[in-house]
């Protein structure tokens, strides 16, 4: 489950719990809109655990083991493990045994190993 869409459900089960059976306990209820007002709430409930406890859909787990050299020039980049740009993806990422990797000339850029950047 994406963290836009597990923050959309924790929100309505949130809203669940909290507004039909408030409304309806504040004005004298009968057993009748009791047991409706404590069904809806154990669902809102049930509902709000279910999805703060969904892990996020787009998990990746990212090896990268005993990989070649690599050779960057003239504004090049070489990378011999693994490229996450900005930190992207929510699994774990591992490197071992990567090749070298050179860079050469202006605005080259050389990883071995985990590129975050």
């Amino acid at each position: 489950m994406s963290p836009r869409w597990k923050i959309t459900a924790i929100v309505l089960a949130a809203a669940g719990v909290v507004s039909t059976p408030l409304i309806w306990l504040l004005d004298s209820p009968d057993a009748g809109q009791l047991a409706g007002a404590s069904i809806q709430a154990a669902v809102g409930i049930a509902a709000l655990v279910w999805a703060w406890f969904q892990q996020s859909g787009n998990r990746t787990d990212d090896t990268a083991m005993r990989t070649g050299a690599a050779d960057a020039s003239g504004g090049g980049t070489s990378v011999t493990g693994i490229r996450r740009p900005q930190g992207r993806g929510s699994g774990s990422a591992k490197a071992e045994g990567t090749g070298s990797a050179t860079a050469t000339g202006d605005g080259s850029s050389a990883v071995s190993g985990i590129d975050y950047t």
